[in-house]
């Protein structure tokens, strides 16, 4: 059941971005210029995400678990450190720049976006070398 729910998750989760505009990088790109070809459209698609999380969640944590799976996976730290803040900001810069985050990365690719191709590899690059970093980081003796 866990892979079916999180399959109808995802597919929904993609239809969103196309309908939403957010598979396509010329509008994130034109939300993200602020002084040139300005298009606040996405804000609404942040703000009606924002507002569907702060009532889900609240919603969703209610229960004694989920739906499809054993238990809640929640962040068991709360300190900011500068892995909180270096890895969101390199996260905006590359967002600033290509006009994808993997989400919508992904999304383009299956609708066929040329951008998506050069996008795409760097990005599972960028995952693995997060991946080796962290765990070297954890390996290594304090």
């Amino acid at each position: 059941m866990s892979f079916a729910v999180n399959l109808a998750l995802g597919l929904l989760f993609g239809v969103g971005l196309i309908v939403s505009g957010m598979s396509d990088p010329a509008k994130v790109l034109n939300f993200l210029d602020l002084f040139g070809n300005w298009d606040p459209s996405l804000a609404f698609v942040m703000g009606g995400a924002v507002i569907a999380a702060f009532f889900g969640y609240r919603l969703v944590l209610k229960r004694e678990n989920p739906v499809a799976a054993a238990s809640f996976q929640l962040p068991a730290s709360k300190a900011i450190d500068s892995r909180v803040l270096i890895g969101p900001a390199i996260f905006g810069v590359g967002w600033g720049l290509g006009g994808f985050c993997p989400g919508p990365a992904l999304t383009a690719a299956m609708l066929g976006s040329a951008g998506t191709y050069a996008f795409l590899p760097m990005m599972f690059v960028g995952m693995w070398l997060a991946r080796t970093l962290a765990a070297r980081r954890v390996a290594a003796p304090a």
